[in-house]
């Protein structure tokens, strides 16, 4: 079940602006005391709608199966030396295909480190870069990681993930095919890096913002495209993409969770849909099974 199914629809495209930056903080608060008929305050429903990481993780950090660490990767068109997180199967013989995992628009937290590390349980090889490396990394919270994130350059932050993928394929224990997911920012980025990354394997956007329809044509990867149904703001932009597609005759699939908020996915937050959430990660290993392997 949700975490948290009665929290007003109108509250969450709110909450949806406040964290994509078309909403300060103040007038967030300001809109939602106007129209919450909850008895709560604002600030508790601020509150009640920030991640809860603690409570969400899937996959220890310590579980024996796997191992992970952070490794340094060199990105010369974009943030100069960059630092990501590695989750792999534990004692693996042979190399492995890998998945470079994709944060949101506020660096690498705690929700995509776990994240990363179910991509190792389900037996690829994850490498999820931060984003934030060049400001000092993820800050800890998310409001702080969102104000630094903006910061960057956006199209120093593609290069970044760029690098990445190389750094990826170029890994001791990479077989050499690299697909992509990412959630968001992360979306979109993984659309981007199908469009910029000619011999990416594979890519699955999250909800994510879509390239311009005359980059399209340059797409080689497969796509599994997840969006959710009430998801106006990036949903308005798939009818022209879904047509780029076509016409330039791409491999993609395409599924619309219905009911279901931007963040379906992340389940750290009440925008959390269980049974979507999990459909759509069975789909997606499934993808990397038929396409990396």
């Amino acid at each position: 079940m949700n975490r948290n199914p009665t929290i007003d629809p109108q509250i969450l495209k709110l909450f949806d602006g406040y964290v994509h930056g078309s909403l300060s903080r103040r007038q967030f608060l300001d809109r939602v005391a106007a129209v919450s008929a909850t008895g709560l305050s604002a600030a508790a429903i601020l509150e009640l709608l920030s991640p809860k990481y603690a409570l969400a993780q899937q996959v220890s950090a310590d579980d024996k199966s796997i191992s992970v660490s952070y490794h340094d990767y060199a990105s010369p068109d974009g943030g100069g030396r960059m630092r990501g997180y590695l989750a792999m199967p534990a004692g693996t013989d042979g190399r492995l295909p890998g998945v470079i995992v994709i944060h949101e628009n506020r660096g690498l937290n705690p929700y995509i480190g776990d994240v990363a590390r179910r991509v190792a349980v389900a037996g690829f090889i994850a490498f999820a870069p931060d984003a934030l490396t060049p400001l000092g990394g993820y800050p800890g919270n998310d409001d702080e990681g969102r104000a630094l994130q903006a910061k960057r350059d956006t199209n120093e932050m593609v290069n970044d993930f760029i690098a990445a993928v190389r750094f990826l394929q170029g890994h001791d224990a990479c077989a050499g095919k690299v697909g992509c997911v990412g959630f968001c920012f992360g979306g979109w980025m993984a659309n981007m890096l199908a469009v910029k990354v000619s011999d990416l394997a594979a890519a699955v956007p999250f909800y994510g913002g879509q390239p311009a329809s005359e980059d399209v044509p340059a797409i080689n990867a497969p796509l599994l495209i997840h969006h959710a149904g009430l998801d106006e703001r990036v949903n308005v932009g798939w009818p022209d993409y879904r047509a780029a597609l076509e016409a330039a005759g791409k491999n993609y699939r395409e599924y619309t969770y219905e009911n279901c908020n931007h963040g379906f996915h992340n389940d750290t937050t009440p925008r959390y849909d269980k049974a979507a959430a999990d459909l759509a990660w069975q789909r997606t290993i499934e993808f990397f099974r038929q396409n990396l392997v």
